[in-house]
């Protein structure tokens, strides 16, 4: 994935390559644009709260459902999006999946309580 010359977190997505299709690529875009002008180096961070974020709200509303695709491409990627981001500095991934596998594992446990 080359997302050179990306300066924040919205340049790094619009910068994506190769370019999730059309309607995948809004979507992230629209879910980041809290954190768009956030320096690129926060990227991996920045997906991952949001993916994680967005899977919690759904889990929540139960909203797992075929019409609910789109956002569950979302959590995919912006997960996905977040490792790839993150191999820029590979001694962190080991680290990073753990608590990445941690959050995600926590959701469904809060959405009972």
């Amino acid at each position: 994935m080359s997302t050179s010359g990306a300066v924040t977190v919205a340049d790094w997505i619009a910068r994506l390559d190769p370019r999730p299709p059309a309607a995948l690529h809004a979507r992230l875009t629209d879910l980041l644009a809290h954190s768009a002008s956030r320096p690129v180096a926060e990227v991996a961070d920045v997906c991952m709260d949001t993916g994680v974020a967005l899977l919690d709200r759904m889990l929540a509303s139960s909203a797992t459902g075929r019409d609910h695709a789109l956002d569950l491409l979302a959590v995919d990627s912006l997960v996905t999006y977040a490792f790839q981001a993150a191999a820029d500095n590979p001694s962190q991934i080991e680290g990073r999946a753990a608590a990445a596998m941690a959050r995600i594992a926590e959701l469904p446990a809060r959405t009972r309580e």
